[in-house]
């Protein structure tokens, strides 16, 4: 479909890749990945017809027919909805037109004259070519996709300049799909999407029946989307056979095999010139010496770019609170004649992690808001545990920041006791590099605003972390800094992610707001799906009043822990797998301890006495340790055979 040969393209002076060779087959589905800055974006526009490139040649097919979205930009006025999707059909509506002229011409013609039988033929080869093309069936498709996309039904006739920046993307996105380009191109196509309407595109994408290429920075929607990753480092063009998970894997691996290529060349070269400088000087030797000046300059040096610095941050843990840190009683809230959600009953407690999770305006901003203390009630108790200190990240937290104040500044004010590197190295994670650090909060986009928000707020957390979507404008890199931040973190956390692989690394618990109700599932975003699929039930709710709710809370831990011994299908694979492999490694380190103890039978000396009943109490162990998780894992099969 395209093929790119010797491919290049700059930003500026700055060489993004060089001499890079590409081919895009029908039916690929592909993943394009690379650190910030590399040229993600850059070579989709390349594809695009868009941009052009430096050096190189792209050849495209005539056939190919090209559909870009972009990350942002795009604004749609003048239509609903629902009539902006639909022009994507304007030569079916011209058909259907047409075919309702020939009908009225034919109902006007002789039967028996020449004219007629022309029409007549051009009514039949309009109306099997509209069926063909599926023509009857536009506007359930428009209604699919819209659904899908998170639009519902009442806001199909709204005119398409109502809707924010985020969801004008949507319309664009729901225009490409209709239109089902035989390549598809989407620069991050999640960024404006709910969990919801993630989970549909996922599907969508899974059915495509043509080829997609996209930038994205979601792990999970990488590993169930595409079949191949093209990699953007070290100036150049790599590609992986399978999904982001695999694509990992092969990239150490790759990595390792380069830098043993590296260092074997290094000693060739630092052979050769100790061997130049040993005998430059000796005439009987000049011949060899200029053989070997000749075998040095003809390498071509293998260069091996600096990696990105993994940051181990340690950051300061808050106080802590009560056990209880929140609790809605009865709570309800609306405005005016809206109904956001009623009756919420339930409680968190102390070094929990919770995902809030709903479709787009279901209610999760206004819950956390709530528990912020930002928004009050409308009937109900909501009671803020002993000790607890909410600390809010709202969507637009960089509000209430100093604009006049240099970043690395501010950021110091609120840990005096981090050094500059450390400093740099949190700024560094959220993709603030070199002298960005020196830039004021005013001139920052307001993504950028939101990313050092959060880095702030990460430098001086308190016991109650209120997270309303942290993971907006972040990286893959910078959201496993923050990930492993809130996994060490010693407080409590309730956020609001879109992120399919943050929560499922990160939460505890699944508080849901659907349709004016609240529920609440144990377990991580997996364990919930399959609860929402007949696998479980919510959790059991604190009750109405303090008394009660304290008394009813090891009912429904223990509830929750019979919930959490009910592994879904994935896990109790998972599990089975485990096993096997305990058992493989069990049978080795028995093995092992089998030729120690023959080895200790003979005395060789006292050195190596000591130092086989050493490896031999580490082997024993080493056993002991995996037959206690052997038997966990096996009684955990059990319990749900």
């Amino acid at each position: 479909m395209i093929q790119l040969t010797g491919a290049g393209k700059r930003y500026g002076p700055r060489i993004l890749f060089d001499n890079a060779d590409w081919l895009v087959t029908p039916n690929d589905r592909t993943g394009i990945v690379g650190a910030n800055g590399t040229g993600k974006s850059s070579i989709l526009k390349v594809l695009a017809g868009i941009e052009g490139l430096d050096s190189g040649t792209i050849a495209v097919q005539k056939s190919v027919d090209i559909g870009y979205l972009p990350q942002e930009g795009l604004s749609l006025s003048g239509r609903t909805v629902f009539a902006e999707c639909m022009t994507v059909f304007a030569a079916l509506r011209a058909l259907e037109e047409e075919q309702e002229d020939l009908a009225h011409r034919m109902a006007e013609l002789d039967p028996n004259g020449p004219e007629y039988a022309q029409v007549a033929n051009r009514f039949h080869w309009v109306e099997n070519e509209f069926r063909a093309r599926d023509g009857y069936a536009v506007e359930s498709q428009v209604g699919m996709v819209l659904s899908g996309l998170g639009f519902p039904q009442r806001e199909w006739k709204k005119h398409t300049e109502e809707f924010s920046g985020g969801w004008q993307m949507r319309i664009a996105l729901a225009k490409l799909l209709l239109q089902k380009p035989n390549l598809l191109l989407l620069d991050e196509p999640t960024n404006h999407l709910d969990l919801e309407a993630r989970n549909w595109l996922e599907e969508y994408l899974g059915a495509y029946p043509y080829a997609f290429v996209l930038v994205s920075h979601d792990r999970y929607f990488l590993d169930t989307t595409v079949r191949k990753i093209v990699e953007i480092w070290n100036k150049g063009l790599h590609v992986y056979t399978g999904g982001f998970s695999r694509y990992e894997q092969l990239k150490d691996e790759r990595r390792a095999q380069l830098q043993a290529a590296y260092d074997n060349q290094q000693d060739k070269v630092r052979q050769l010139e100790a061997f130049i400088s040993r005998f430059r000087y000796q005439a009987t030797k000049a011949k060899q010496v200029q053989s070997r000046i000749k075998e040095l300059e003809r390498i071509e040096r293998i260069e091996i770019p600096p990696d990105e610095k993994s940051i181990h941050f340690s950051f300061p843990q808050p106080k802590p609170s009560g056990r209880v840190v929140a609790e809605f009683r009865k709570v309800s809230k609306s405005y005016g004649d809206h109904l956001v959600f009623s009756d919420a009953d339930f409680y968190i407690e102390r070094g929990d992690r919770v995902a809030l999770v709903g479709v787009n305006g279901a209610g999760k901003s206004t819950m956390i808001k709530i528990l912020a203390g930002v928004e009050a009630v409308s009937s109900g108790e909501y009671i803020l545990g002993h000790n607890a200190e909410p600390d809010y990240f709202a969507q637009d937290q960089y509000k209430e920041m100093d604009t006049a104040a240099r970043m690395i500044d501010d950021l110091a004010t609120v840990a005096p006791r981090a050094t500059n590197t450390e400093l740099r190295s949190i700024l560094g994670c959220f993709l603030f590099s070199e002298d960005d650090v020196f830039k004021t909060i005013g001139v920052l986009s307001g993504g950028e605003r939101n990313r050092y928000a959060l880095a702030r707020m990460l430098m001086q957390p308190s016991n109650f972390m209120l997270l309303d979507e942290p993971t907006n404008h972040l990286d893959i890199r910078a959201k496993d800094v923050l990930l492993t931040a809130l996994q060490e973190y010693a407080g409590t956390a309730v956020f609001v992610s879109h992120d399919r692989y943050f929560i499922d690394r990160l939460a505890t618990r699944i508080i849901e707001v659907e349709d004016g109700r609240v529920h609440v599932y144990p377990g991580n975003y997996e364990d919930y799906l399959w609860r929402k699929q007949g696998g479980g039930a919510p959790q059991a709710a604190a009750a109405a009043s303090e008394t009660e709710s304290r008394a009813a809370a090891p009912a429904a831990d223990e509830q929750a822990a019979k919930q959490e011994k009910r592994l879904n299908p994935i896990k109790l694979r998972q599990m089975k797998e485990r096993q096997d492999s305990i058992e493989e490694e069990v049978a080795r380190l028995e093995t092992e301890i089998a030729d120690y103890e023959a080895a200790l039978a003979s005395f060789v000396s006292v050195e190596e006495t000591s130092r086989v009943s050493g490896l031999l109490d580490a082997r024993r162990a080493d056993l002991e340790a995996l037959l206690g998780e052997w038997e966990e894992v096996s009684q955990s099969i059990e319990a749900n055979s």
